[in-house]
C-alpha cells in the first residue's frame, strides 16, 4: 500500500471550498470519483484526457491509485 499511497499524493487534494472537499486532482476541479465514472463508463485513459486536456496520464493514474487506497490523511 505504501506505493500507491506515493503515486497519488500530493496529485489528489481536499478543499473545503472545492466541490465541497471531494478529493480531487491538484488544480483542477476534477474529482477522483469522475476519472474513476468515467473509466468505469468504457472509456479509455486516452479518451479522458481528449475530454480533459489540461489533465495528464498521471494525473489519472493518480486518481485511480487514490480510490484503491481510498483515504486522505
Amino acid at each position: 500500500m505504501e506505493d500507491m499511497n506515493h503515486c497519488w499524493k500530493g496529485r489528489i487534494v481536499t478543499n473545503p471550498e472545492v466541490l465541497t472537499r471531494k478529493p480531487v486532482i491538484a488544480g483542477a476541479r476534477i474529482s477522483a470519483e469522475l476519472v474513476l465514472d468515467c473509466l468505469a463508463s468504457s472509456w479509455s485513459v486516452t479518451e479522458f484526457i481528449e475530454n480533459y486536456p489540461h489533465i495528464s496520464q498521471e494525473d489519472v493514474l493518480a486518481a485511480l491509485a487514490f480510490v484503491a487506497v481510498g483515504d486522505i490523511e
